[in-house]
């Protein structure tokens, strides 16, 4: 048998992608009657296969992602809320560690009432319906309650160890009165700290597939379409390291 050369290989894969280019752009801006006879058994089908699997693609995202958003949402509700209610109307419960369990419970309340109802619309439809405001605010939200709940669990942290490594000594410290105080400064400092979220998202149109679309994106910086935007990669290393200080 015999195995052509390489360079006329190379050729042969040069011609398809120039095959493809021209089919390609033809399909995007003429009439069918206009394209050329390679195109017609070359890209058409390799266009409507995409076609068809993004078709799919959508469907099944539309399908799963409110089944398991609204598990998380039935349980993740129920489950907080149970939390709240039972240690907020047991007096003998009310420990600092079990008030900071309320703490961390009410975050994630307001992640799952304020967040996930929102960002899986956003999964399912085209289209965010909620407006420029809400978008801004959801993901603030985000932010707010993520660190609410990570820096709850680091003030867990702390008491436990006061409490094994300084058992007798830390009574004085570890009061209802001062994990009152700790949890109001936290929300306090995140709340505050988080407010550049707020101005670094927003509701954003393009088209596709030659229908037009919005979404609520974080507002990347671009030179040309948006010069006033923001650099994701700093933002994504700044804000952590900020809270960590």
């Amino acid at each position: 048998m015999n195995v052509p050369e390489r360079d006329v290989m190379g050729k042969g894969i040069v011609d398809i992608q120039h095959h493809y280019a021209t089919c390609n752009i033809s399909y995007n801006e003429y009439n069918r009657s206009n394209i050329p006879a390679i195109c017609r058994n070359f890209s058409h089908e390799y266009i409507n296969d995409n076609d068809v699997d993004a078709e799919a693609m959508e469907r099944m995202v539309s399908i799963i992602v409110p089944i398991f958003f609204g598990i998380i949402i039935i349980l993740g509700f129920f489950g907080n809320a149970l939390v709240v209610v039972v240690v907020a109307f047991n007096q003998q419960m009310r420990s600092t560690t079990n008030l900071l369990i309320i703490n961390l419970a009410i975050a994630d309340l307001l992640f799952i009432v304020c967040c996930v109802p929102f960002t899986a619309t956003d999964y399912v439809t085209t289209c965010w319906p909620f407006g420029d405001v809400w978008c801004k605010m959801v993901q603030y939200l985000i932010v707010v309650t993520a660190y609410a709940s990570v820096y709850t669990l680091v003030l867990m942290s702390l008491d436990r160890f006061l409490a094994v490594v300084h058992p007798i000594a830390s009574m004085s410290v570890r009061t209802e009165r001062n994990a009152l105080k700790a949890i109001l400064i936290t929300w306090i400092v995140i709340v505050l700290t988080a407010v550049p979220v707020f101005n670094m998202h927003g509701e954003v149109s393009y088209t596709y597939a030659s229908e037009l679309h919005t979404a609520c994106v974080f507002l990347d910086l671009d030179p040309v379409n948006r010069p006033d935007g923001y650099n994701k990669t700093i933002f994504q290393v700044r804000v952590p390291i900020f809270f960590s200080q």
